[in-house]
C-alpha cells in the first residue's frame, strides 16, 4: 500500500506539472468561462426575467461549464501518454502504470478548483452574494468535485480508447453540450416541450440546482441533492471501472 501511495503521488505531481505546462489547457480551463460569464450577464442578463440576479441564477451553471472545460482536457492528456510511449515505458519500471490515470485525475481536480475559486471571485465582483453558511459552502464545493471527478473519469477513459488528438478533442463538445441543455442558464420550464424532458433528467440539472440551493442558503433536505450525488457516484464508479479496464485491454 505504501508503494502505490507512492506511485500515486508521484503520477499526480506529475500531472500538476504537466497542466501548468500546457497553456492552451489553461486558457481554456480559467478564461473561457469568464468570458462566458460576462457574455450572459451584460448580454443576455437584462433580457432574462427569472425573478432574481441574473448573476446569482447563473453562476452555478458557469461554474460547472467550467468543470467541464478542465475536465475534458484530460481525454487530451491521456490519449498523449497512450500514443507517446509513456505508458509503456512505465511497464519497464517498478511503478503501477494505470496510476498514470489517477494522477490526471487528481490534476483535474486541483485545476478546477483553482478555476472554479476564479469564477467565483469574477461574479462576486459583478455583484453575486452568496448566502450560504461555511457547512452549506463546503458541501458545494464536494458536489463540486464529485462532479467534476465523474466528468475527469469519463475523459480517461475517452483518451484510452481513441487514437487521435482529434478525437480525443472532440469528446469537450459533448461535455459543453450538457450545461447548456439544462437549468445552468434558463429555468428548464421555459424550454420547448420536446427538449424539457431531456432537460429535466440529464445528469447535470441536479448537480446545478444543488449547487444553486447550497450557494443561496435554501438547502433542505430534499430529494434533488440526493439524485446529484447519485448520478456523479454512480457515473464516476462506471467511469472509473471502464477507464481501468480499457487500460489494461489496451496495453
Amino acid at each position: 500500500m505504501r508503494y502505490l501511495l507512492r506511485d500515486v503521488t508521484t503520477m499526480s505531481v506529475r500531472g500538476l506539472r504537466l497542466v501548468t505546462r500546457d497553456l492552451d489547457a489553461m486558457i481554456t480551463a480559467v478564461v473561457l468561462p469568464v468570458i462566458i460569464l460576462l457574455l450572459f450577464v451584460l448580454v443576455f442578463g437584462g433580457a432574462v426575467d427569472i425573478g432574481t440576479g441574473y448573476i446569482t441564477y447563473v453562476t452555478p451553471g458557469v461554474i460547472l461549464l467550467a468543470a467541464g472545460f478542465g475536465a475534458a482536457n484530460t481525454a487530451l492528456a491521456v490519449e498523449r501518454d497512450m500514443s507517446s510511449g509513456m505508458v509503456e515505458r512505465l511497464r519497464s519500471m517498478p511503478v503501477a502504470a494505470w496510476t498514470v490515470l489517477t494522477g490526471h485525475v487528481v490534476a483535474s481536480l486541483v485545476k478546477n478548483l483553482a478555476s472554479t475559486a476564479i469564477v467565483f471571485g469574477v461574479s462576486i465582483l459583478m455583484g453575486f452574494r452568496p448566502e450560504a453558511t461555511p457547512w452549506e459552502w463546503l458541501a458545494a464545493v464536494g458536489v463540486i468535485l464529485l462532479f467534476v471527478a465523474w466528468i475527469t473519469w469519463l475523459a480517461a477513459l475517452v483518451g484510452v480508447l481513441v487514437r487521435s488528438p482529434d478525437a480525443a478533442g472532440g469528446f469537450t463538445f459533448g461535455v459543453m453540450f450538457l450545461p447548456y441543455v439544462s437549468s445552468a442558464f434558463v429555468p428548464v420550464e421555459t424550454l420547448p416541450t420536446w427538449l424539457r424532458g431531456f432537460a429535466e433528467h440529464q445528469p447535470v440539472t441536479p448537480v446545478i440546482e444543488t449547487v444553486r440551493a447550497l450557494l443561496s442558503g435554501s438547502a433542505g433536505p430534499g430529494g434533488e441533492a440526493a439524485l446529484a450525488v447519485a448520478w456523479c457516484l454512480g457515473l464516476g464508479l462506471v467511469s472509473m471501472v471502464a477507464a481501468g479496464l480499457a487500460f489494461r485491454a489496451r496495453r
